[in-house]
């Protein structure tokens, strides 16, 4: 039989039986949708991940740290500490504005700025709100890591301005942003207030009576508005309030933000707590790394990381994978069902098919062009049914994520490889499924199949 032939007579075999055919049909439809739509769901968040960490140039990041930090194991066996002196010919380990210097000085460093964080009270519109105000100069604000919604960036580091995040916004009950940039916004900070200690004072002071502390409110001008970060990934920018530097350096502050920060103290400076550097390319990395662990100091990089969030990735994958390989079994289990009923149905035409020279390879291949238009159909139906749900969850989850000011993801994503492989997996699957039919039906004694009533 030509190839026509038997595609003919596989889909008017099946005709027979509609309602039959429809329902396993359904099945695959039911178990292919649900496949797309899961492999969908995780090549969708790799790719906003991925794609977040290069449109923000996160992978020609480093972060670097105070060196002489000991783990516990450090701390309790003194075999496995390392070195906390600066290597010989170095002056100083502290992260302070030496090193930022020496470091902006390496090949391949397009820009350095320290971790700053100022607690404070923000009051705006009536409310006041307690957040960790970032300093952040005006290139970095101008980058690609700040995205507005309202207004743009401060324009040098000396501006009496800041950037102001929408969901800091939300707050303050302010839902529009537009006629936001150009208001005033008090900025409260803790200061020491030493004057107004006295003597006699200390003793009720180290109590936690009477501290030497004074609020200094500051007027600044909103520059603009922030977007809020669709993932709350690991950049060097995240706050609700961004200041330049050289506002932040004209406020009366407390030198650290957290008790932490007064650990990292050597010979009476504090220094920074991070430097966030920024390459410009990714190849500079492993060699700036290196040269600035030798000046004493710890670095991180996110690359570094990537392989381990890939890895991450693919154990999801592979979670939803499993998921959706149940319903598949099951949408299997169906085809089984459908041609071996066909099998009985159809016993006595089968004989009489072998009775005229019909051979057994012909009856299998009958039965698998049966099974495998049902696995095509099924797969057609299926891609348009995962790509329609994933379409509908996406827009109802950015609805509610859009009244908390997220801006739109697409959380599904669609290659070419999946839409394909989805189709061309169903007709797999029910080729499988159609093996042990195909085999009971070649196995068919024609002459107990034309006695067969």
């Amino acid at each position: 039989m030509r190839l026509a032939d038997h595609i003919q007579l596989s889909f008017s075999n099946l005709w027979k039986s509609k309602l039959r055919t429809f329902l396993t049909t359904f099945g695959v439809t039911i178990g292919i949708g649900a496949l797309v739509s899961l492999i969908s769901f995780g090549r969708g968040m790799q790719k906003n991940v991925t794609e977040s960490f290069k449109a923000l140039e996160l992978f020609n990041s480093i972060t670097v740290l105070p060196g002489g930090f000991m783990s516990e194991r450090e701390r309790h066996d003194p075999d496995e500490r390392r070195p906390t002196n600066p290597p010989s010919g170095q002056e100083q380990t502290i992260l302070d504005e030496k090193a930022e210097e020496k470091i902006a000085a390496l090949k391949g460093v397009d820009m350095i700025f320290p971790e700053i964080r100022i607690p404070a009270l923000v009051k705006f519109n009536g409310k006041e709100e307690f957040r960790l105000i970032q300093v952040i100069p005006a290139k970095v604000a101008a980058s690609k890591l700040v995205k507005f919604r309202a207004g743009k960036a401060y324009s040098s580091d000396d501006e009496n301005s800041l950037i102001i995040s929408a969901s800091l916004l939300r707050q303050f009950n302010i839902r529009d942003a537009q006629p936001v940039p150009g208001k005033t916004i008090v900025i409260s900070s803790i200061a020491f207030n030493f004057f107004a200690l006295n003597p006699g004072d200390l003793t009720a002071a180290l109590r936690g009576e009477k501290l030497p502390f004074a609020l200094e409110n500051y007027e600044l001008t909103i520059a603009g508005v922030a977007e809020n970060l669709a993932f709350g990934g690991p950049t060097p920018i995240q706050s609700d309030i961004f200041i330049p530097p050289g506002t932040a350096r004209k406020m009366k502050r407390l030198p650290f933000s957290s008790i932490w920060d007064l650990f990292r103290a050597q010979e009476g400076r504090l220094g920074y707590s991070a430097l966030n550097v920024r390459l410009s390319s990714p190849r500079y990395v492993e060699p700036v790394k290196k040269e600035i662990s030798a000046m004493g100091f710890e670095t991180f990089a996110l690359a570094d990381q990537f392989q381990d969030i890939q890895r991450g990735f693919l154990v999801l994958d592979m979670i939803l994978l499993a998921v959706g390989m149940i319903a598949i079994v099951v949408a299997s289990l169906g085809i089984i069902n459908t041609m071996v009923m066909s099998i009985l149905e159809r016993y006595n035409e089968i004989g009489i098919m072998k009775a005229v020279g019909a051979s057994d390879g012909d009856i299998k291949t009958i039965f698998f062009f049966e099974s495998s238009a049902i696995g095509l159909l099924g797969g057609f139906f299926g891609l348009a049914l995962g790509g329609v749900t994933s379409g509908v969850i996406n827009r109802i989850v950015n609805y509610f994520l859009a009244k908390q000011g997220v801006p739109f993801i697409n959380y599904f994503s669609f290659p070419f490889w999946v839409c394909a492989g989805a189709v061309v997996f169903s007709v797999a699957v029910s080729l499988v499924s159609g093996i042990y039919p195909a085999w009971r039906a070649a196995r068919v004694d024609p002459v107990e199949a034309l006695r067969h009533d």
